[in-house]
């Protein structure tokens, strides 16, 4: 069993990394950065100029944005600077008020807002935000690596010590506002074995908040079914042609859940999603499937609660080997997460559960992510099926061999293997997708 501080530093860790988030993080990550320019000018923003890379870019371009009927980063930019309020973090675009949201049109209209792919060798989630207002003051914040971690906040050049200059920001007449101190704390260094360890044998009073990302998550895909939302990829599978031809069952449900809950936030819906590693989907995949899955079968209370925090925790492990984002599909990792929730739900031993592990790595490894969009709840339906699939030959001690492909013997290899296709060899991949979709007619 691990030490006591390696439990307490995981808990904080998952706590900073599962967190709500209104609207794909990334526009929404731009939005913020915005917000904390917006924030410590004293005027009236007169011009918004945005360096992003590639990868926050690619992310940004065709997903709806909350409560806009609108899509892509101009409106989310535009609401971002007319909030000011960086202390609602990756819910900033949640609730805001008619009269911001018309002052955010008219930013948007008056072609004050320049967005530009950043030049040179940047973190491949870097947002850089340059304001200017009536009085001449310029505004400078620059979020790296993480969605919520501003790296630095300057007005006219000179630092912006968060803290200590609230009061003056109140003089000027510019939003009080309070700086990201969420990111921070431990990041441990996870391994497999590890991660079933804490997920299977932690008191369960100190790990069952996961239950309210899993029931957060429901609730947005409960919204969806009950409107019309992206590809309704959720509404069909549950509906009349899906019954015909896929069924009604447990396999169905939890398929119809996750890609519901996706078709709402990728198509702008104005719900609120319990996120994990940056990305709402993989929030969404790595509880839905679990959750229903885990209603279907009646398990007990103790059992959901084990098997949502280890899909979770793993989505978390693989995300620290990849980082933040990358070529590869974060459904990929999310249902890698879910499988192992599954399984375990199958009373699956940590055998069986590497198995599933490796199934997902034989399977689902090289998909590519080409942004955020309605059509990722086709992904992420993609990955929970697969998570299903792979669940119930790991059961049946069905595994993908280290003879094949990229998978090896050992889980922890094989999740290497996984990471660094991800995060090294799709580079150039990922780079052609961004040409495909910046070129078309």
């Amino acid at each position: 069993m691990m030490n006591r501080q390696t439990q307490l530093d995981i808990i904080k860790m998952i706590h900073r990394e599962v967190v709500p988030a209104t609207g794909c993080t990334e526009p929404v990550a731009v939005a913020l950065t915005v917000a904390y320019a917006s924030g410590i000018l004293p005027g009236k923003v007169t011009s918004v100029r945005l360096d992003l890379s590639a990868n926050i870019l690619k992310n940004a371009m065709g997903v709806g944005i909350p409560g806009t009927g609108m899509i892509g980063l101009p409106i989310a930019v535009a609401l971002g600077a007319v909030v000011a309020d960086p202390s609602k973090q990756l819910t900033i675009l949640d609730d805001f008020s008619k009269v911001q949201f018309e002052e955010a049109k008219q930013l948007m209209d008056a072609k004050m807002i320049d967005i530009n792919l950043k030049q040179g060798d940047v973190d491949k989630l870097y947002i850089e935000a340059t304001l200017k207002d009536d009085r001449g003051h310029e505004a400078v914040a620059i979020i790296e690596h993480v969605h919520t971690a501003l790296k630095s906040l300057t007005l006219d050049g000179k630092a912006v010590e968060q803290k200590e200059d609230v009061k003056k920001r109140d003089e000027d007449g510019a939003c009080n506002c309070t700086p990201s101190e969420n990111y921070g704390g431990p990041d441990v260094p996870l391994t497999f074995d590890m991660v079933y360890d804490f997920a299977t044998e932690m008191p369960l009073d100190e790990i069952d908040f996961i239950l309210e990302a899993a029931r957060i998550n429901k609730n947005a895909a409960e919204y969806s079914l009950r409107g019309e939302y992206g590809h309704a990829v959720g509404k069909m599978i549950k509906g009349e042609l899906g019954k015909k031809f896929l069924g009604d069952t447990p396999y169905t449900h939890l398929l119809t859940y996750t890609s519901a809950a996706c078709d709402a936030r990728m198509d702008g819906a104005p719900v609120t999603v319990m996120s994990n590693s940056g990305s709402g989907n993989q929030g969404i995949t790595a509880t839905l499937p679990v959750l229903t899955f885990a209603e279907d079968q009646g398990v007990s209370e103790e059992r959901k609660i084990r098997a949502l925090m280890l899909s979770n925790l793993m989505v978390v492990y693989i995300k620290q080997k990849l980082g933040r984002l990358s070529a590869l599909c974060g459904c990929v990792v999310a249902s890698t997460g879910s499988a192992c929730g599954i399984t375990y739900l199958l009373g699956g031993t940590r055998e069986q559960i590497g198995y599933s592990v490796k199934n997902m790595v034989g399977n689902l490894t090289g998909m590519i992510c080409d942004g955020a969009k309605p059509s990722c709840s086709l992904k992420v339906t993609s990955g929970a099926s697969s998570a299903m699939l792979s669940s119930l030959l790991a059961i049946e001690h069905k595994v993908v061999t280290s003879s094949e492909g990229v998978v090896d013997d050992d889980i922890d290899k094989s999740i290497d293997n996984l990471t660094s296709i991800g995060r090294d060899a799709m580079t150039a991949t990922d780079k052609y997708i961004l040409h495909i979709m910046t070129h078309k007619d």
